[in-house]
């Protein structure tokens, strides 16, 4: 038995962005038991909307730090402007219809370019280098393919389903935005669907509300355990793992990811020659050497 996971998200959205250590200890626990779908919000069609709520390159930057007690990496660059994230949505899409086994992959992919260099993330050329760093991609083909029929008719039905939140538990929770009109899901919304029911997480939420609407879904899962080494950890993804997640993939229920301790020992792991490290704004991604 397997749990339908819909997650609302969007690669331009730090609350997104920030959910991942606890996304990744909902991947490590349950594999492939939870059948996972992307749903791409597409939060802005154009930087114009950004310019015209009063972001500025500079505040996009500051902003940042209100963010890093999540433990995700950072870089406060100072962009040439704000960025739509449609174009970003699209690319996924455009993942998704050339390779979809890399579309978390690509997805992240383009997280850590909007969080960490200073490239504007609604332009073809910077969507291209952030998708040179996933192996195996065609980048090329992934941004000729940005406004193709089918790119486009998958990424509108997203951005419809994303907007269906009126009435939803989401919506009672305050979770919810509307800030093109329909009531949409915010980024990380998680959907949970098993036997005939539904749950939600709407927005942020912590690993616990996760973890406790698996629980409700289908208390017969199997649910993996802390691992004792953090190579164990990034061996069971891949892709390359942060340091935050890692350690909240090792950390023991209702204890505190201990983010010193855990990147002591990746780097241990590192002078063993079992993991490897390339560093990544201010942080640093992990991966089986």
């Amino acid at each position: 038995m397997t749990i339908e996971l819909i997650e609302h998200t969007d690669p331009g959205c730090p609350w997104a962005y920030s959910a991942s250590p606890a996304l990744a200890v909902v991947r490590w626990r349950y594999g492939d038991q939870l059948d996972w779908r992307l749903v791409t919000i597409g939060l802005t069609e154009s930087h114009e909307q950004y310019v015209k709520r009063g972001y500025t390159a500079a505040k996009s930057a500051k902003g940042q730090r209100r963010f890093e007690r999540f433990g995700m990496p950072f870089a406060p660059q100072v962009k040439a402007r704000p960025a739509a994230t449609a174009r970003m949505c699209r690319a996924i899409h455009a993942v998704r219809l050339q390779d979809p086994a890399r579309e978390r992959e690509a997805f992240r992919a383009l997280q850590f370019a909007q969080f960490t260099t200073d490239l504007v993330m609604d332009l073809d050329d910077s969507l291209r280098t952030a998708l040179s760093h996933v192996d195996g991609l065609d980048g090329e083909a992934v941004v000729a393919a940005l406004d193709s029929p089918e790119v486009t008719e998958a990424y509108e039905a997203d951005r419809a389903e994303a907007r269906t939140a009126e009435g939803s538990p989401t919506h009672f929770q305050g979770k919810h935005a509307t800030s093109d009109g329909p009531v949409r899901y915010t980024a990380p919304s998680l959907v949970f669907r098993s036997n005939g029911m539904q749950l939600e997480a709407g927005g942020f939420q912590p690993l616990e509300a996760y973890d406790v609407v698996i629980a409700n879904l289908d208390p017969t899962l199997e649910r993996r355990p802390v691992p004792e080494d953090p190579v164990e950890a990034l061996a069971a993804f891949e892709y390359a793992l942060t340091t935050a997640e890692v350690a909240a993939i090792m950390t023991p229920d209702l204890s505190v990811p201990d983010l010193v301790a855990i990147e002591g020992l990746l780097i241990d792991a590192v002078a063993e020659g079992r993991a490897a490290r390339v560093q990544l704004g201010d942080d640093a991604l992990w991966s089986v050497a």
